[in-house]
């Protein structure tokens, strides 16, 4: 069963996810002594077991697999009564072997009669945008916190100019001290392109110490053209210092901002909208509702002819099986069973494993192992075909679900997503992530209606619902599809509200650093 067509009943206390599953999954605190009844089968528990974390519906043999979602999620590190809490004290990760029947179940997606429309901003590359920034963009760290004294010169810049979301300085810490032809250059200019390129900013600045290795002439080589007047450079070394630079980088923003301004809205197709999909500070839910919920709103947009990219490669991990099934070509399958295999190596030669997640948050929210983080994190991809598989920040061309090669770690996950172009994050959280991403809006999903309650300046649809009972994951779809056309035709996120999204830019750094 995938993750996806996964409607949890309208349990009170708990939820049993498959009829194969030996596990539970409490809703509530559940006490020692309480008597839960899930179907036919009923168990009292032996200690307590709090929300989100699983027990035992049935005794479980040491060495015996333990089920959650229909899949294998570990193995019992000792014998495991019926009643008694699962966790991290009596279950293991168990090394992926997955049997993989590449784009088996590979079904072409039917395009709705009448595709929706959002209002954006249409580039003269014929792209189209969700937001209208003006970026400053650093080449190396060196020229970071000029970028930023340019950009806090236009911190009210709307009220003079309503059409221009902001000015954001783009900063990083690398960009010298590497090989001037390795790896970690080539990732780092692609990551910047795809920004330079984003069709969120109206204009850009990009400036450079004059000395660095990840020098700017080789990168405007590389660009998309700009209307006259949107695309400058400068060079601290060659404007005779910082106050200069600055002085000289707010000239040019200042006679950017009228450009911008004169930039509308107008109505464009869905194929327009690339959503990047996204979970953090993962919980015992989040495979449950936030997860499934996204992902059938991720085949409403697919239908309608729009792109997500699904990411965080190693969290997939021990779920790739899902994915290459319905893999539109065995090269498609093959190519992301080749990032798997980079992140295996990867992981080794830096004396790891693929099982260092979940991360103690994820534990102290009920998720034990890689695996049952992965399956719940591969439901955001809902069940259309995978269309292709990209590397880190490379520009995503195709339509329809797609993946990135990205780590787990979420804003720089999130970095390769936008620089390959994506302009709308979804992002799903249990713990409570807050998440901000400038220049594309950001969109946080609660799994559970307590924490959303709890942070609800930050959170932006309660996915809680489908726990409680009171919305089906196909409603929740159907409202999420919505919010995000609304999102991104202009509603401001939690996130831009809270003025989140200046620091989040973060490549991913390969490669020695010297």
């Amino acid at each position: 069963m995938t993750e996806s067509a996964i409607t949890p009943p309208n349990a009170i206390t708990a939820i049993r996810l498959s009829p194969s599953d030996n596990v539970g999954v409490a809703r509530v605190p559940l006490s020692a002594g309480r008597r839960v009844r899930l179907g036919n089968l009923e168990v009292t528990l032996s200690e307590a077991v709090a929300p989100g974390h699983k027990f035992a519906l049935e005794a479980i043999a040491a060495g015996a697999v333990v089920r959650k979602y229909g899949q294998s999620i570990g193995v019992a590190t000792q014998a495991i009564a019926p009643g008694e809490h699962v966790h991290v004290h009596n279950l293991g990760m168990v090394a992926s072997h997955q049997q993989h029947q590449a784009g088996a179940g590979y079904v072409p997606t039917v395009p709705v009669a009448q595709p929706r429309t959002f209002a954006g901003y249409v580039r003269a590359d014929g792209r189209v945008g969700t937001r209208n920034y003006i970026g400053v963009i650093s080449s190396v760290n060196c020229s970071a916190t000029v970028c930023r004294h340019i950009a806090n010169g236009f911190a009210d810049v709307s009220s003079a100019f309503p059409n221009v979301d902001g000015v954001v300085a783009i900063t990083h810490g690398s960009g010298c001290g590497m090989g001037g032809n390795g790896e970690g250059l080539a990732l780092l200019q692609r990551t910047m392109r795809g920004y330079a390129n984003h069709p969120n900013f109206a204009g850009i600045v990009i400036i450079g110490l004059g000395c660095e290795v990840n020098q700017i002439a080789p990168l405007l080589g590389t660009l998309q053209p700009r209307d006259e007047g949107l695309l400058a450079t400068l060079t601290i070394q060659e404007e005779g210092g910082t106050r200069s630079t600055i002085e000289r980088g707010r000239q040019l923003v200042q006679a950017m901002l009228p450009q911008a301004n004169a930039c509308r809205r107008q109505p464009v197709p869905l194929d327009h909208l690339v959503v990047g999909l996204q979970c953090g500070g993962s919980d015992g839910y989040s495979g449950i509702s936030a997860n499934p919920a996204l992902g059938a709103a991720v085949d409403l947009l697919v239908a309608h002819g729009g792109t997500a990219i699904l990411s965080e490669t190693p969290e997939i991990y021990g779920a790739e099986h899902l994915l290459t099934h319905r893999a539109a070509s065995p090269e498609v399958a093959e190519r992301l069973m080749q990032r798997l295999a980079w992140w295996e190596r990867y992981a080794a030669l830096h004396g790891g494993d693929l099982d260092n997640n979940p991360s103690p948050g994820n534990k102290a929210g009920g998720i034990t192992t890689i695996l049952e983080k992965s399956l719940g994190a591969v439901a955001k991809a809902g069940s259309s075909g995978l269309m292709a598989v990209y590397e880190y920040a490379e520009p995503v061309t195709a339509r329809g679900l797609v993946f990135m090669d990205t780590p787990g770690y979420d804003p720089v996950s999130a970095t390769g997503q936008v620089a390959g172009g994506a302009n709308l994050i979804c992002f799903t959280t249990g713990r409570g992530s807050t998440y901000g991403c400038k220049p594309t809006p950001s969109l946080k999903l609660a799994t559970n209606t307590a924490m959303f309650r709890h942070m609800e300046l930050d959170m932006d649809f309660n996915c809680g619902e489908i726990i409680d009972g009171t919305m089906r994951i196909d409603e929740a779809a159907e409202a999420l599809f919505e919010l995000m056309i609304a999102t991104a035709s202009g509603e401001r996120s939690k996130s831009e509200l809270n003025g989140l999204g200046d620091n989040e830019f973060l490549p991913w750094q390969l490669g020695a650093v010297m």
